[in-house]
């Protein structure tokens, strides 16, 4: 009993030793507490309070078709004057709707630029006037282009490709996210895929050759205005200075022609007779000319179908300028039919 006595209470002491031990370390602890700056509270940010809804004008189907159509004969370094102004295009963008000029019609679309002075804000001032062709056509108007030389002496007609240009299916806006291949467009523009970037690796002349680029269209069922014209172009190559005129050689008589050359000093009495032979040749080269382009038009109508004389028949061009607005120059006072020497005169201006 008395070891049992001894033990307990050396356990109870053993206790209250402990508890002293805890009961000290927890006062110390409040002591350095108290002693610690204290922290500083944190601030609660404010909710911000939500963005109203941000409203975007949604993009018209139709709405870049005008700048997709390549601007045919346009000078590279000109093209940025072009996209200057937010032109207006939806006289165009119209015609596709229902009850439009072209709205269910297969259509070929090229662009083009004529430098036009015209006034904006009050203003004179020259500018490329960005305009847009469409051929209504069941094929292709042609698969060429018309290239004036470098040197502007003569003419050549080439296939597109050689330019870099083709027809391509124009894809509406709404389109874009599906398979091309799936569609069946019914709008097709002439694409140019020359980079600008690569125009700095390119010879001078081919760089030039650009700007000479007409759209080409040979209309068979049609006399080309050139197989009827009766004159011909001269530059005879004189000293100092070559002899550059016309000759008509219905109108004009060659001896009274040669006549008046001399005597306006024009050309040397010695020179009569080599400047007489140049001009019968350039028409003889005229008149030869005229009979290949008739008699191959001929050819080409006979063996023409039916279904094709028909298209080429019904074919119509309708030339598109873009709309008046407040932020683009009034071009109303410059439109013209004439687009140019291939496809002459559209049958209506828009």
């Amino acid at each position: 009993m008395g070891r049992a006595r001894a033990a307990s209470k050396r356990k109870a002491a053993k206790k209250e030793e402990e508890a002293k031990s805890s009961s000290s370390q927890e006062e110390n602890a409040a002591k350095e507490e108290q002693t610690k700056a204290p922290r500083p509270r944190k601030r609660v940010k404010a909710s911000k309070p939500e963005n109203e809804p941000e409203f975007f004008q949604e993009k018209r189907n139709l709405e870049d078709l005008w700048q997709a159509a390549f601007p045919v004969g346009t000078e590279w370094d000109q093209l940025d004057t072009v996209y200057q102004y937010n032109w207006d295009f939806s006289n165009l963008e119209n015609a596709f709707e229902e009850g439009g000029k072209l709205h269910g019609k297969k259509v070929y679309l090229f662009g083009c630029t004529e430098p036009q002075l015209v006034f904006f804000k009050g203003d004179g001032k020259i500018v490329c006037v960005p305009v847009v062709v469409a051929v209504v056509s069941p094929f292709p108007p042609s698969d060429k282009i018309g290239v004036n030389s470098v040197q502007r002496e003569a003419e050549e007609i080439i296939p597109m490709k050689q330019m870099k240009m083709d027809w391509v299916p124009y894809i509406p806006l709404e389109y874009r996210d599906n398979q091309v291949d799936r569609l069946k467009s019914q709008i097709f523009i002439i694409s140019c895929t020359q980079r600008r970037a690569a125009l700095r690796h390119l010879k001078v002349e081919r760089v030039k050759k650009y700007e000479y680029c007409l759209p080409y269209f040979y209309q068979p069922m049609k006399e080309d205005e050139f197989e009827q014209s009766t004159e011909v172009d001269i530059i005879f190559p004189a000293e100092p200075t070559p002899v550059i005129c016309e000759f008509d050689w219905e109108l004009d008589e060659l001896e009274e022609f040669v006549d008046d050359k001399v005597k306006n000093e024009e050309i040397t009495e010695d020179q009569r007779e080599a400047f007489k032979d140049f001009v019968k040749e350039k028409v003889r080269e005229a008149k030869k000319a005229n009979r290949e382009a008739k008699e191959a038009r001929r050819k080409a109508i006979e063996e023409m179908s039916e279904d094709t004389k028909a298209a080429f028949n019904e074919m119509k061009f309708y030339k598109f300028y873009p709309v008046q607005t407040p932020d683009t120059p009034d071009v109303s006072n410059v439109k013209s039919p004439f687009i140019n020497r291939y496809y002459g005169k559209a049958h209506e201006v828009l």
